[in-house]
């Protein structure tokens, strides 16, 4: 049938127009001058006539001549060139950069176009800009470069940076965009080394829905280098580094916590325990280090007239700032394309990843070093300080060397593709792709007890009876299978493209994992097979089948190169709900002002264009089995007056569980002043989330244990501006400079609950959940008691309504606001009071060239959010340590503070005490770089050379009294300072030489 209808297909494209007589067939490869990179969608005409084509995503071309021909390569940003066929049958062109050009060639779904063509918010950042950084994911370099993309990056080793583009669209379902990688669809880019990468391109508005039913959250384009025609070249690139904690909070000394024990802990006698000692302990310098951290990549890449190839290896290292922290990275990419004959291209793009890090117990280490009593040694001879024992948290060392956790991770990824060009207007596409994950997590907890034999001393609650060994090991395999046939005809100024094709993509995955005590302590000897066969702690597996049918068509129209038009419609069938099929269409339209005969005698705008795009798009990011009744087994029931064993359906599902769908509007002006030196972009989106999931309260006869279920039945929205500015200009002392900036407002809600179930969540220890998501407010918004200041004496408790038992409230407590006046303070008395997602949030980009020195440097911040200080809030025991500068701050009988109470206990509730502003600026990146002069590089047979020394996250100002305002997580509870991995500073020096 796939035949058949490819057939059909030529037999009406053969109507739209008449082919000429092909006397001559000419292919070739269109590059960069500067960096020798093939060039997408450039022009190649026959001169004085109509017959034309472009160049496909590798720079490649096909067109059929006349004898005598000229053709004419030209390209927006590139200065255009004529050259004569004569006899030739290749002809490979260098063009270069027009510096008077406003406009690039882009990528978007299932192709190329020109930045001028486009309908749709596209942003985009070239492979150079982004290993500028001296970070791990591709993701981080993209911090300050992009209005209406937020990006979250922890200072973590190995952890996949939280992007979100304009706004949260969802709140049980994923937020995190598509992922596109040299045509492979995946969640997670951490295996691409960032030298590998040509450009990055983010489709923001409803162009992404080319995508469908994975597009919601917007679609992150990664294409990587292919090689080049001509002598073979080598690059080396490395960097090393030293990375250290950007901010540490200051906690209190010995003096300062034995005086606020005085009231914590009154009937704690510090000098009557040996657990003590006469210094301060500062745990955070005991656990965290400096940290080094190295990026080495050598790339080797060329081709002849019918090949081309580019093969790189990279290898990554990063220790961590926490000491027994540790993760290495070896990338290996081979990218090749073979013609096979003038017509047939063979093509890969194939990348092998493996990763091994020793993970740290976040969740366990991090609340504990704040929370440790600075009077208890961290180790005396080489036995641990007992915290436990004294009533404290566990010793924060031990729980990192008796934990010895390794995570491996083999990937492998790429596709396998043929091109056929029947004729040079026609390009019929096939591609096998594929992403193959292998994982192994192997955690070992090292026996101790608390007696003379072991390394803590005597009393406590902090052991280990037994050694224990945890295995998982699990895989993922997903493949996807295009198909496309695109038409590309050029009318002198008039051009279309049409985009016919079909998308199989297939995901599962499965794990093992199981447990076992008494373990052997020799690493060598770390098998479950090996420990306790009686005394077998876990055994469990699962796995996940995920199955999906597409079918895309796009087209544009670009009359008299000014009047643009652009329309797509996907169907996408999906495995995750009853219902299979949905549709996702979007249509854009442009107009190139500038070109219009009104506008050549005026000399304010170089280029001015209007765009505009509707469409909808999908989010199936949900589990797989969220709409399947499933049953549970063996459960005990009475029956014929005895006890048996039953299966029975113990949960309610919406079987009718359907995609959630986001209709997007977005209308665009771009423009260039002052000859193509200031140019800009002006963007209004409206993004409107319906069918969005949410829980919906149900009967209890119903039998549901949370008397709920999920159902479609929420709207959010997210409404906002984007404004971009660059200037860049070259001075007549050669000074090259560019300045630019973008700027992005956003405002979410939620729009419509519908009769669903506010959903609460963000919960910090004693305290309960501390967001509300609902009717009227933006997703994840704290929802608290309202602090307003200090009881200051008992007179102000006797007459107030007061939280709790009044009994129990003392001067120097906080005071909450009675809200609905029902004179008790209790949940019903909660406020929202902000949210963590910024409303606006912006970049800063400068760069400078002069004589062979280069600087850059980068900015980035955002304000309008609020940030919950959850660790400050988090207490158990009275002994926990707190901040340096709450100590001095907080009310005592001699300091009236108004701001801070006399204690925070495990009884203090969740309040706007705790909420912190968490707007921020920060220099992202600093950049100093030279390249040796020509001559030099020639006498040492170097193609390129250049040195420089980089920091990235040198200087931020902040409110926020914590590590840092950058606090990722889910869309419900995002924002919270518990566990967070401290955002890094870091300092490197690097290397570029090409051969």
């Amino acid at each position: 049938m796939k035949k058949l209808g490819y057939v059909f297909m030529l037999v009406w494209l053969a109507t739209l127009g008449t082919t000429y007589a092909q006397n001559q067939s000419v292919t070739g490869k269109v590059v960069s001058k500067n960096d020798q990179q093939g060039l997408p969608g450039v022009s190649v005409v026959v001169k004085g006539t109509t017959t034309g084509s472009t160049t496909d995503a590798n720079g490649a071309y096909q067109i059929s001549v006349p004898s005598g021909a000229v053709l004419q390569f030209s390209m927006i940003g590139m200065t255009s060139q004529e050259i004569p066929v004569g006899n030739q049958s290749t002809i490979n062109v260098e063009l270069t950069d027009d510096t008077k050009a406003l406009e690039e060639v882009v990528v978007v779904g299932y192709g190329t176009q020109r930045r001028r063509d486009l309908t749709g918010a596209v942003a985009q950042v070239k492979g150079e800009e982004i290993v500028k950084y001296p970070v791990q994911t591709p993701t981080q370099g993209l911090q300050s470069k992009l209005a209406g993309v937020q990006i979250i990056a922890s200072g973590r080793p190995n952890e996949q940076p939280q992007v979100r583009v304009r706004g949260v669209g969802s709140a049980l379902a994923g937020v995190s965009p598509l992922y596109v990688v040299d045509g492979v669809l995946t969640d997670d880019i951490r295996n691409i080394s960032n030298n590998d990468i040509l450009s990055i391109e983010v489709l923001k508005d409803a162009s992404a829905a080319i995508y469908g039913v994975r597009a919601a959250n917007g679609v992150v384009i990664v294409t990587t280098k292919r090689g080049k025609k001509g002598p073979v070249q080598v690059q080396y690139d490395a960097n090393v580094s030293l990375r250290q904690p950007a901010k540490l909070v200051q906690m209190a000394n010995r003096d300062q916590y034995i005086s606020y024990l005085a009231d914590a802990a009154p009937n704690k006698n510090v000098n009557d325990t040996p657990l003590t000692y006469g210094g301060t302990t500062n745990w955070y310098d005991e656990a965290l280090r400096s940290a080094p951290q190295s990026n080495q990549n050598l790339s080797v890449s060329g081709g002849g007239e019918n090949n081309t190839f580019f093969f790189s290896v990279g290898y990554f290292t990063d220790q961590g700032i926490v000491k027994t922290n540790d993760f290495k990275r070896l990338t290996i990419r081979a990218n090749n394309e073979i013609n096979i004959s003038k017509k047939l291209t063979f093509s890969n793009q194939l990348s092998f990843s493996r990763g091994n890090e020793r993970a740290v117990d976040l969740g366990g280490v991090y609340p504990s070093l704040y929370r440790a009593a600075p009077i208890v040694p961290a180790v005396v001879d080489g036995k641990y300080g007992n915290l436990s024992a004294f009533g404290n948290v566990g010793n924060p060392l031990l729980s990192l060397d008796a934990r010895n956790q390794q995570v491996l991770n083999n990937r492998l990824q790429g596709n396998l593709s043929l091109d056929y060009r029947p004729v040079e207007w026609l390009k019929l596409h096939s591609a096998f792709n594929t992403d193959l994950i292998f994982n192994r997590d192997q955690t070992y907890l090292r026996a101790f007890q608390n007696d003379a034999n072991t390394f803590i001393t005597a009393g406590g609650n902090q052991r280990q009876q037994n050694s224990q060994l945890s295995l998982t090991s699990g895989q993922s395999i997903r493949y996807i299978i295009d198909n496309t046939a695109t038409v590309d005809r050029t009318f002198g100024e008039n051009s279309f493209t049409f985009l016919l094709g079909s998308v199989t993509e297939r995901f599962s995955s499965n794990f093992i994992s199981g447990a076992r005590i008494n373990v052997p302590n020799d690493p060598s000897l770390w098998y479950l097979g090996l420990g306790d066969p009686n005394q077998q702690l876990s055994n469990n597996s699962g796995g996940d089948l995920q199955t999906r049918q597409s079918f895309v068509t796009r087209g544009t129209l670009s009359l008299k190169n000014r009047y643009l038009f652009n329309a797509s419609l996907r169907a996408d069938g999906s495995s995750k709900f009853q219902e299979r099929w949905g549709y996702f269409p979007t249509a854009g339209v442009g107009w190139v002002i500038s070109d219009e005969a009104f506008m050549k005698n005026q000399s304010l705008f170089n280029f001015l264009k209007f765009r505009g795009s509707w469409g909808i798009l999908g989010n199936d990011a949900i589990e797989s089995n969220a709409y399947i009744l499933t049953a549970g087994v063996n459960i005990p029931y009475f029956y014929n007056n005895g006890l048996v064993l039953g299966t029975a359906i113990q949960d309610i599902k919406n079987q009718q569980l359907k995609w959630e769908r986001t209709q997007q509007v977005d209308l665009g002006l771009e423009f260039a002043f002052l000859n193509n030196r200031l140019t800009g972009e002006i963007d209004y989106y409206n993004k409107t989330t319906r069918d969005a999931l949410a829980f919906q309260i149900i009967p209890a006869i119903f039998g549901d244990p949370d008397n709920q279920y999920l159902t479609n039945i929420a709207s959010f929205r997210n409404r906002g501006f984007e404004f971009v500015l660059n200037w860049k200009e070259t001075t007549n002392s050669g000074l090259g400079y560019s300045i630019g900036g973008n700027l992005t407002l956003n405002k979410n809600q939620l729009v419509g609950l519908n009769g669903g179930q506010a959903l609460l969540a963000g919960g910090v220890g004693q305290q309960g959940f501390t967001t509300r998501t609902d009717n009227g407010q933006p997703v994840g918004s704290f929802y608290l008691l309202k602090a307003i200041g200090i009881y200051q004496n008992q007179g102000e408790i006797d007459g107030s309504p007061v939280y709790g038992n009044r009994a129990s409230v003392q001067p120097g407590d906080l005071k909450y606001e009675d809200v609905n006046g029902d004179g008790v303070i209790n949940s019903d008395d909660r406020v929202y009071a902000g949210s963590y997602q910024p409303k606006l949030y912006y970049g800063i980009n400068l760069a400078l060239n002069f004589k062979g020195f280069d600087l850059a440097a980068d900015v980035y911040g955002n304000a309008g959010n609020q940030v919950y200080n959850g660790k400050k809030a988090f207490r158990y025991e009275n002994t926990d340590n707190v901040e340096a500068a709450y100590v001095s701050n907080r009310w005592t009988p001699t300091n009236a503070s108004t701001t801070d109470p006399r204690l925070i206990t495990s009884a203090t509730p969740a309040s706007t005490y705790f909420l912190e502003s968490g707007s921020f600026v920060r220099l992202n990146n600093l950049t100093i770089g030279y390249t040796i002069p020509t001559g030099l590089r020639d006498r040492a047979k170097l193609r390129t050379a250049r040195v420089y020394i980089t920091s990235q996250n040198l200087f931020t100002a902040q409110k926020f009294s914590g590590f840092s305002p950058e606090l990722p997580g889910g869309p419900l509870d995002s924002g919270i300072e518990l566990s967070s991995y401290p955002v890094t500073r870091t300092f490197a020096v690097g290397l570029n030489v090409g051969f």
